[in-house]
């Protein structure tokens, strides 16, 4: 594997970490300083309302500047959000604070581009890997993150969570550093240019599109709801930050360690049975979140539901790689972030209030025909897929 591709999994290490510390601390300061229970994670949604805003623009905005003048954009935001969120902290300013999440979030819509940027440095028979790599930054983001929360707790006198922006800061810093030292080929080929190129509702409307976006749409979402509102539910079953924090260790774990396997298991089962069996795992962790709220209980069911996500989600970018043709890539690739992330922004908005008004159990039932309609959508354009996967 090129060098480009490891820089670019470092940095996605780098802002992975960020969201594991985001993950962490986000809901419990909506805890402190939210004005009303159903208000909780609204930060957390204003992330990935950034995040969704940031989904088109970065994709075009890299098309017409290259992917690593978007970088470089995409991380200045972040440092200003993250300068935002440690003001709002001082203040004890519950809005401003949701605006500097909303800032982090456009930071991050430009970094889920890390993939494909990945992807577009190898040869096509590496793609899976080169997909895996990247994703597998996220081992470090694991470890370093949660350490990263609770460690910062002490870094200043009277103010809990406010070491921790300025360790995501830092993170910032580092990743605008190593990516001066990335090498990323923007240009098409001349054979490119002459391709002509599709309506992007045609491209969108294709089954293999279809069963793609849907895949990483119900991963996604699914994860990140249940996830969020993991340390609320920790708490009110009377953990502390400590135990919380370990437990989204494990679930980040699990979210990117298989990615050292992923491409093998994809490589012997094909994309379509992988995307099942992550189905089948987060099926798994809903089961377990229903059975009880011990410890055990809420470790492996997290543990699990990365597990899931990783088959699924990686499993769905490569898929959608295969949908378009490199002069329609910057348009295909923003249909496919926004309709993602624009579901896993209303999964955000939702859990604080699924959470405080219908219970945890509750929001983990309402999860399961969520993922019925994923499979239930494999199955209906299985054939079609197939068929347009034996001539990529």
């Amino acid at each position: 594997m090129n060098i480009t591709v490891i820089l670019l999994s470092l940095c996605q290490a780098l802002l992975t970490t960020g969201n594991v510390l985001l993950i962490s601390v986000n809901a419990l300061i909506g805890q402190q300083l939210a004005p009303s229970a159903g208000l909780i994670t609204l930060p957390v949604a204003m992330q990935f309302v950034g995040l969704m805003c940031a989904t088109i623009p970065a994709s075009l905005i890299m098309a017409r500047t290259g992917r690593k003048n978007g970088f470089y954009l995409g991380n200045s935001i972040g440092i200003i959000g993250a300068l935002c969120c440690v003001l709002a902290l001082q203040q004890a300013h519950f809005f401003l604070f949701c605006g500097g999440t909303f800032l982090l979030g456009i930071g991050i819509g430009f970094g889920t581009l890390y993939r494909f940027a990945a992807v577009e440095a190898c040869a096509d028979e590496y793609k899976s890997r080169a997909i895996s790599l990247v994703m597998a930054g996220g081992v470090i983001a694991a470890v370093l993150g949660p350490n990263l929360a609770i460690s910062s707790r002490q870094w200043l006198e009277g103010s809990v969570f406010t070491g921790a922006f300025i360790g995501l800061l830092l993170l910032y810093v580092m990743a605008l550093i190593l990516l001066t030292f990335v090498r990323i080929t923007d240009a098409s080929s001349l054979d490119d240019k002459a391709l002509s190129s599709r309506p992007i509702l045609e491209i969108v409307l294709q089954p293999i599109f279809i069963v793609a976006v849907t895949i990483g749409m119900v991963s996604y979402a699914v994860m990140n709801l249940i996830m969020t509102v993991t340390p609320v539910a920790m708490a009110r079953c009377g953990f502390d930050f400590s135990t919380a924090a370990w437990v989204i260790e494990w679930h980040v774990l699990g979210m990117f360690l298989p990615s050292f396997i992923t491409p093998r298991l994809i490589e012997r089962l094909g994309l379509l049975s992988m995307m099942l069996l992550g189905a089948l795992l987060m099926l798994s962790c809903i089961l377990l979140n229903l059975h009880g709220v011990s410890q055990w209980h809420f470790w492996a069911a997290l543990f699990l539901l990365g597990v899931g996500w990783n088959f699924m989600f990686i499993s769905a970018t490569q898929m959608v790689t295969y949908s378009y043709k490199t002069i329609e890539k910057s348009k295909s690739q923003a249909a496919n972030e926004c309709l993602v992330f624009g579901m896993v922004t209303i999964s955000a908005f939702s859990s604080g209030w699924l959470e405080s008004t219908l219970g945890w159990q509750m929001l983990n039932t309402l999860m399961i025909p969520v993922l019925a309609w994923a499979v239930l959508v494999i199955f209906v354009f299985r054939q079609p897929v197939k068929q347009h996967l034996s001539v990529s």
